[in-house]
């Protein structure tokens, strides 16, 4: 019996003047663990005159967690930090209350053709943090625990498995997996995971039974202790989830929280312009009309 119960296509998603690839939310599947969305970005190729450009824009209730491939993005908030993020690092931001945020394409890049290539990720928090203070960690790549066995190369971006514990100062059970192999494996780590888990495949593909399943899908596993397939050649997976919440957390926007009151406050306060400020930054982006889902 198959130990997937859904498989999610990346869709084309419109962030402004990027496109990105969109995984969660899905209609059917609105969160893995505290795990509420992922945007995949990218791989883009950007001339002298394509640059990242996302304004200033809020968020309560969440953590978002930027982990790039390929390029470099310049990271501004309401805090006051200014940080650009290159590959293999982990930007964590906590929103809490309530924070704003930018990213750029940095200056020194601008004017020069450029690559882009990430995971943008937003984790839910539990309800008793939602309205906790806002704040911003980054972790180098060498920071993050990386291991290899048999011949596959491991890495865990967030949280904790595999008797590990990620530098990424997560505020519920979760864990971020990352999985590299040149040759064919048969990976079998279900003793490791916990509560609910969600596979996406960057590139190559996975067997599982009988079934083959390509790059750019996520897979949401029945069971997260029986997780075990086979990953072929020149492949990269990331593993996710964990303890999913006793409450329902609502989205509209920016914005996640289990209580739709606080979302209409975040809504009031972005519209009315009292959102902490980004400094150096004038742009202002318009709250949407769509309702909260």
């Amino acid at each position: 019996m198959s130990n997937i119960s859904l498989i999610i296509e990346e869709r084309a998603a419109n962030i402004g003047n990027f496109m990105v690839g969109r995984l969660l939310p899905f209609r059917e599947k609105r969160a893995v663990g505290p795990f509420v969305f992922i945007d995949h970005m990218g791989p883009a190729h950007l001339n002298q005159y394509q640059n990242m450009d996302v304004p200033p824009h809020p968020h309560i209730g969440l953590s978002t967690l930027t982990f790039l491939f390929e390029g470099s993005i310049m990271h501004r908030d309401s805090l006051g930090t200014e940080l650009e993020i290159k590959p293999g690092a982990v930007n964590w931001m906590t929103a809490g209350k309530g924070i704003s945020h930018s990213e750029r394409t940095p200056e020194y890049l601008r004017q020069s053709d450029k690559m882009l290539h990430g995971l943008q990720i937003w984790v839910a928090l539990p309800k008793e943090l939602e309205q906790m203070d806002p704040n911003f960690t980054h972790v180098e790549a060498d920071a993050i625990p990386a291991w290899e066995d048999d011949g596959v190369f491991y890495k865990l971006i967030a949280g904790e498995a595999f008797s590990k514990k990620s530098p990424v100062p997560v505020y519920s059970p979760l864990y971020f997996i990352e999985i590299k192999s040149k040759e064919a494996k048969k990976i079998n780590i279900g003793s490791h995971l916990f509560g609910e888990s969600g596979l996406y495949i960057l590139e190559g593909s996975i067997k599982s039974g009988e079934h083959v399943y390509e790059s750019k899908q996520i897979l949401i596993t029945n069971d997260s202790t029986l997780c075990e397939f086979e990953i072929t050649e020149n492949t990269t997976v990331y593993i996710f989830g964990g303890q999913p919440f006793p409450e329902e957390h609502f989205i509209f926007w920016n914005f996640v929280s289990s209580d739709k009151n606080l979302i209409e406050k975040a809504k009031q306060d972005w519209a009315a312009q009292t959102f902490p400020k980004v400094p150096g930054e004038t742009e202002f982006v318009p709250l949407p009309e769509p309702r909260i889902k």
